[in-house]
């Protein structure tokens, strides 16, 4: 298997891995990224017509702005390039309303202010005050998502966005790191790894 796809094989895993946080998050913030310049917060009952139309407006825009080429289903690449400062910036040209790019800056502020701390081998050397603001930075971010975008995570939050929330925490006070977490030099060797070897024998 060339490189890890976003399959959602994982999710039948108890463990998680920083890799698959990276494409299930990036995957959200690109869904998140259609709804709003389809404004659905107040339009609630788009047709698939009008939700693939958003869809290719963003592929566009981010592919003229960012030089990032449409995908068919998120992978590790793309989700790096595409979670930044820049693309929340490129995809505010494309949102009319102030008030959801404010709220839009903050949650990508809030996430890439997270990540560090699952992608670092030992959060408490290398991002000590990033690993102190992480549990108020994951209340902040879920209560963003409850309230400001609620059109989409009324009582319900998904998967990667919750792993990424609640778990990142437990697994550091526990280990002091998510040494557990695919280091993505070494993917096949990985004990998270094993069962998918099974099943794609290479």
């Amino acid at each position: 298997v060339k490189g890890v796809s976003a399959k959602p094989f994982i999710e039948t895993l108890p463990s998680i891995d920083a890799l698959h946080c990276d494409i299930g998050n990036a995957a959200e913030f690109y869904k998140i990224f259609q709804l709003e310049i389809g404004e659905v917060y107040k339009n609630p009952d788009a047709s698939k017509e009008e939700r693939k139309r958003w869809q290719s407006t963003l592929d566009k825009h981010l592919r003229k702005k960012l030089n990032l080429k449409p995908i068919m289903r998120m992978n590790g690449n793309f989700a790096r390039k595409m979670m930044a400062y820049e693309t929340v910036e490129a995809v505010c040209e494309l949102i009319r309303s102030e008030e959801r790019r404010v709220a839009l800056r903050e949650l990508m502020d809030l996430y890439l202010k997270m990540k560090p701390v699952w992608r670092s081998s030992c959060p408490a050397k290398e991002c000590p005050e990033l690993l102190c603001q992480y549990s108020f930075n994951s209340q902040r971010f879920a209560e963003l998502l409850s309230t400001k975008f609620k059109y989409r995570y009324e009582g319900k939050i998904t998967n990667y966005f919750h792993k990424t929330l609640a778990h990142v925490p437990e697994i550091i006070e526990r280990d002091g790191s998510i040494g557990a977490w695919a280091s993505e030099g070494n993917e096949s060797g990985n004990k998270l790894f094993r069962r998918f070897r099974k099943m794609n024998a290479r």
